[in-house]
């Protein structure tokens, strides 16, 4: 994987069934518990179902490197499906936790519309913990927020 320094990774081709909660499970049934602080996936407002990716932050650049070995190429799902996941690194400026937090505490996914289970996490030592607040007002997402454009 390489680039030393990063800690955030991007997770591809995830079933479009997958939960954030089915997601975490996954992360510490790999031995992964409390080595990251930040998982976002994304989800359709409209059909409830994941867009297919994620977002999570490791602790350490090892603690990615440890993930990014365990799950590139993934198959053994929690439902039925014959994806194989891809790991790479997120966008440079969306590296850290302060990063990620930074990216999404402003925004519309953060509104109080929005159920919790479809917002970024954030953990301390393997728990939950409170996002911090927005700094600014959060307006409730546009009806199409995370549906794919079909023209």
């Amino acid at each position: 994987p390489g680039e030393a320094g990063k800690t955030t990774v991007m997770l591809r081709n995830l079933p479009n069934m997958y939960s954030r909660a089915m997601l975490t499970d996954l992360l510490d049934g790999l031995g992964l518990q409390g080595r990251y602080d930040f998982v976002y996936l994304p989800v359709d407002f409209k059909t409830h179902a994941g867009l297919g990716f994620a977002f999570v932050n490791f602790l350490t650049t090892d603690d990615a490197h440890k993930a990014w070995d365990s799950l590139h190429g993934f198959r053994r799902w929690a439902v039925p499906s014959t994806k194989a996941l891809e790991v790479g690194w997120s966008s440079a400026d969306q590296q850290g936790l302060a990063a990620n937090v930074e990216r999404y505490r402003n925004s519309s996914v953060m509104h109080e519309s929005v159920p919790e289970e479809y917002r970024p996490l954030k953990l301390a030592a393997g728990r939950r913990v409170p996002f911090p607040a927005p700094t600014k007002r959060v307006w409730p997402p546009h009806e199409s927020f995370g549906s794919r454009a079909q023209r």
